[in-house]
């Protein structure tokens, strides 16, 4: 599908999720059912959920910043979403997702960061209602930014795109309306979970990328950014599957969670203006620069690690948004700042 082409779709699906449109097929009904068959076929097979192990990773990070006074009191970083967000997969809190952007927000904020994790691995879009409402019930302790990572079940659970769409957009609304900046890593690359096998990896790679674009429009038009996670379970994990993903060739492995955060610290510091200034000018060598959020979701879809944010409020095509493809930086766990205190852990 060519990136025109999956704009349209991702226009679609977005004003259904705004208008409150019916189901709009991903792929076709048909295929989309052979997908979801080939899944769980495959996630029988692995035997991915049967006794899921998420780590422990809560708690304070960036210790050796942890010095009273005024600009020193702890971020506040909040992890929303399905199993990837939690961090399933992995047997140590300093290999999740969360654990690896708190340690990195610490280093670069030069702050302690405060994590909290209510994502649920299984968790479809829906779930992102009681989510929040766990975030949002003590009004004095608001996250700074949160990040959500949501879509893959909804593909697997054949959820209706717009429906999809619409509770990862209420979700951003109500966060930024309390005060908290939001990143949202859109649905990863269903195409290469290793069991599901040609014609039907194509057609699981064209519905992630719909959904993924679809979700970007949704979250952008609330405020939010979004970083393209394809990489997740995408090109990356295809040439290396047994380096990238887990031993259950699900769920990605430790390398593939530092993947994953490598590409979505960047845009997190850039939610609380903590990243350079002159990252922040699109780059034309990079093919970054202003586009109609649609076709900026289209190619985001596309290319892992794709930041979109919001730009000028309207265009001669509607709103328009800033694609920028950032520099990943690596986040070890090796640092002093991963480790989170014992208290939280």
């Amino acid at each position: 599908m060519t990136s025109m082409s999956r704009a349209r779709v991702a226009r679609r699906i977005a004003a259904g999720a705004a208008y409150g449109g019916g189901g709009i097929g991903l792929a076709g009904a048909a295929a989309v059912g052979l997908v979801v068959a080939e899944v769980h076929l495959a996630r029988r097979q692995v035997n991915n959920g049967a006794h899921p192990h998420v780590p422990q990773a809560e708690g304070r990070y960036g210790l050796a910043y942890d010095a009273p006074g005024p600009g020193k009191e702890p971020l506040r970083l909040t992890m929303l979403g399905d199993s990837t967000a939690a961090g399933q997969g992995v047997h140590r809190s300093g290999q999740t997702p969360g654990a690896l952007l708190a340690s990195g927000l610490a280093a670069v904020a030069e702050r302690p960061v405060e994590l909290r994790n209510v994502a649920l691995p299984g968790a479809q879009s829906d779930d992102l209602d009681r989510q929040v409402a766990l975030i949002l019930s003590d009004s004095d302790q608001v996250p700074d930014v949160c990040v959500i990572m949501i879509g893959a079940n909804d593909v697997t659970h054949r959820m209706p795109p717009t429906r999809s769409v619409r509770h990862l957009s209420s979700a951003v609304r109500r966060l930024r309306t309390a005060g908290a900046e939001v990143v949202v890593g859109t649905c990863p690359d269903l195409g290469t979970i290793e069991p599901v096998q040609q014609p039907l990896r194509w057609l699981a790679r064209r519905a992630s990328r719909q959904l993924a674009a679809a979700q970007t429009i949704g979250a952008v038009e609330q405020g939010g950014r979004t970083v393209s996670l394809g990489d997740l379970l995408g090109p990356e994990f295809e040439a290396n599957p047994r380096e990238l993903f887990g031993p259950d060739h699900y769920h990605p492995s430790a390398e593939g969670y530092a993947t994953a955060a490598m590409a979505v610290l960047p845009t997190v510091c850039a939610a609380l203006g903590l990243w350079p200034a002159d990252e922040e000018r699109p780059d034309v060598s990079r093919r970054e620069g202003f586009l109609p959020v649609a076709r900026a979701a289209a190619e985001a879809a596309s290319e892992a690690g794709t930041e979109v944010t919001a730009a000028m409020p309207t265009g001669p095509r509607g709103p328009w948004a800033l694609l920028k493809r950032r520099r990943r930086r690596r986040v070890t766990e090796s640092e002093p700042t991963s480790r989170p205190s014992t208290s939280g852990v």
